[in-house]
């Protein structure tokens, strides 16, 4: 698969996986010259195995709100905050056998795993240079601006200022960006799953952030 990221980067970045559960690694997609650049959170299962972001569940959703905002998937490019499925292990019992199993659960990406990947969001958002920046979900949006950024709260409202970047791939800290860039909050759009009244504000703020691109 065509990537923007160096051989280097991904090496390193696949080395700091091993001492953490995950598995599979994802690529960013999309043009040099995006219409914007969209940034998740983690892949899940089905992107975990063909290395797409948004291809599973969710990513039916996500087309849904990009015919609403009248581009392709091609005029985007995807990417995350972290690039490996992190999961989580636990016993279930089969409904039709009643063995008990270990099964992967999705989880959310740690402090420590999402700077392990820093650099490559990093070298994707100097490189690119975007003109707008749309996060979904929290992680995607409290790994640029900060953990005090709470979706719920700042959803559909435009920051425009620096972000958080590593000052070098040892660094274990962010520190803030001298420039500044553009971005835009809103949900997941897996988070409709669990709260479908979050779909009306989903679209709401997709009206608002059309107006930028």
């Amino acid at each position: 698969m065509e990537t923007i990221l160096t051989q280097q980067l991904m090496k390193l970045a696949k080395e700091r996986n091993k001492e953490f559960p995950v598995e599979g690694f994802l690529w960013g997609t999309g043009p040099i010259h995006p219409r914007f650049m969209l940034v998740g959170e983690a892949p899940g299962e089905v992107e975990s195995l063909n290395g797409i972001p948004f291809t599973g569940r969710s990513g039916k959703e996500l087309m849904k709100f990009f015919d609403f905002l009248e581009v392709t998937r091609e005029e985007i490019f995807i990417t995350s905050a972290f690039r490996s499925r992190p999961f989580l292990e636990k016993e279930k019992i089969e409904k039709k056998t009643g063995k008990k199993i270990m099964r992967k659960y999705n989880r959310a990406p740690t402090k420590k795993e999402i700077i392990a990947h820093a650099p490559l969001l990093d070298f994707e958002i100097t490189t690119i240079d975007p003109p707008i920046i749309l996060t979904m979900g929290n992680i995607g949006l409290q790994r640029l601006i900060g953990a005090k950024a709470k979706i719920m709260n700042v959803h559909g409202q435009l920051y425009e200022g620096p972000i958080l970047e590593l000052s070098s791939k040892e660094a274990t800290e962010f520190t803030w960006s001298k420039e500044d860039y553009r971005i835009f909050p809103t949900f997941h759009p897996a988070s409709i799953f669990y709260n479908r009244k979050l779909l009306e504000l989903i679209y709401e703020d997709l009206a608002l952030f059309k107006e930028y691109i």
